[in-house]
């Protein structure tokens, strides 16, 4: 077991956010997580979520939006084809980035080093002024941006692994250097963003990994991208902080997408990750629950996430390297070698 446990932001107040029935974002995703958790207490600490402040939110999105979201609380209403707001639907939103900025704030006094707000609505697809994809309020950017400015963090890296990319997480930081920006998705998906050429812009040109993968890949294509191209660059960069938007929709059960992801290789990239936690920001990682819509591959991969942070050397046999792999590695270190030096040096014997 590690020293120091795994602080989770849990709170059956997340459940109040429902949409019409047969939504895939529904309150069952949680409950079903919590049932998992209940019956492994040992796996996590919970802490109490509270309120974010409106000048928390807002160092991300406009004011105007985040204005228009508050005059819709305690109505429901539907935002776009995929989004909609409960009646309590703004508060819980708000308790979900407020949660995650307490657990971001205990780890960074060192209560523990790592975290996992297990929350709804999620967040990556939620633009400065723009309500998609089931998202309300981009948690992952605003605990970013609060760090940097609040907390004194220089060099925050966010590791998306969602199956769809996180195109509002992108956007906020797409000009910055010292914001890392990674991504693996299926792709072309919803929403269309993510391609191999978005590498930021400006001051930021590089600092945006985007990493596409066709339908159908599966647990070779994703442990070769992040232990040949995520973790590389990720010790380039010697981040103070890595937070994870962690959805498990690439999940072979998962309804809304088409890849073939294992439970187990959730473990396993979270490993890698945690390998680079360790050697460059003392440990210290905030996961965010993103997608995941099967009922029962959706709690046993957040197990498998909290085992393996609980036992560091937990191990699962890697995959076996496929051609695919060995084509998509060349294709993303030619993209993104000539920012990160690890890149260009890799060498794979396969």
């Amino acid at each position: 077991m590690s020293d120091a446990p795994t602080l989770l932001v849990r709170d059956v107040r997340f459940q109040a956010h429902a949409g019409a029935p047969g939504h895939p974002e529904c309150p069952e995703r949680l409950s079903a997580v919590d049932r998992a958790l209940d019956l492994r207490p040992e796996l996590g600490v919970a802490i109490e979520p509270r309120l974010a402040l409106d000048e928390e939110i807002v160092a991300i999105h406009a004011a105007q939006y985040y204005d228009a979201l508050g005059q819709l609380a305690g109505k429901a209403t539907q935002l776009d084809a995929d989004t909609f707001m409960a009646p309590r639907s703004f508060e819980v939103a708000r308790l979900a980035v407020g949660g995650a900025l307490e657990l971001a704030d205990r780890i960074v006094r060192g209560e523990a080093s790592q975290g996992f707000a297990l929350v709804r609505p999620p967040g990556h697809h939620a633009e400065r002024g723009r309500a998609m994809g089931f998202c309300l309020l981009n948690q992952i950017a605003i605990v970013a941006a609060n760090l940097r400015a609040r907390a004194g963090l220089e060099r925050i890296a966010i590791v998306d692994w969602d199956v769809h990319h996180g195109n509002g997480t992108q956007h906020a930081f797409e000009a910055e250097r010292d914001v890392l920006f990674v991504s693996t998705h299926q792709f072309p998906f919803y929403p269309g963003t993510g391609a191999l050429s978005e590498r930021g812009t400006g001051a930021g040109e590089g600092a945006t990994l985007n990493l596409p993968l066709p339908a159908g890949c599966g647990d070779a294509e994703y442990q070769a991208a992040f232990s040949e191209v995520v973790v590389p660059a990720l010790a380039d960069f010697k981040p103070d902080m890595i937070l994870v938007s962690a959805g498990f929709d690439a999940h072979a059960l998962d309804p809304l997408a088409s890849m073939q992801v294992s439970t187990e290789t959730y473990a396993t990239l979270t490993a890698c990750l945690r390998e680079v936690a360790e050697a460059h920001c003392g440990g210290r990682m905030l996961f965010f629950l993103e997608g995941g819509y099967h009922l029962e591959a959706l709690p046993a991969s957040v197990i498998a996430v909290l085992e393996q942070l609980a036992r560091p050397g937990l191990r699962h046999e890697p995959a076996e390297r496929t051609p695919l792999a060995a084509r998509l590695i060349e294709l993303f270190r030619e993209a993104h070698g000539g920012s990160w030096p690890s890149l260009r040096r890799i060498v794979h014997s396969g």
